[in-house]
């Protein structure tokens, strides 16, 4: 867990990371609470609060008496949800800096596959 973050939402945040990579699956059960709790040594109430944060998104649901499961469609749900904030936090300033600086869109498109060619 890092700092200056509300843990529940680090809980949240680690839970969508692991359905959109795929170690979580639609319709795999997700660790209980306690579990998470115990792993993370945090609170079990603020692990619930993380957990119950994906349920208000329509992310996870729970089966009476068995735990929360991943919903169906919730890898492309929070796959959407992340481009978006990929495009407001990233591809915007990117663009309005290009900007400032002249450059237009095949440039910065050409600087961008110039950049992927070096990895």
């Amino acid at each position: 867990m890092e700092e200056g973050r509300p843990i529940f939402l680090q809980v949240a945040e680690l839970l969508a990371t692991a359905i959109i990579d795929g170690t979580l699956a639609e319709e795999a059960q997700v660790p209980s609470t306690n579990e998470l709790a115990a792993f993370h040594r945090i609170n079990p109430a603020t692990a619930a609060k993380g957990v119950n944060q994906l349920v208000d998104d329509g992310v996870l649901y729970k089966k009476r008496g068995i735990g929360m499961f991943v919903a169906t469609g919730a890898r492309a749900k929070l796959r959407e949800r992340r481009r978006e904030e990929f495009a407001d936090q990233y591809v915007r300033p990117l663009l309005a800096e290009a900007r400032k600086l002249g450059i237009g869109a095949e440039e910065l498109k050409s600087m961008i596959d110039i950049r992927e060619g070096e990895r």
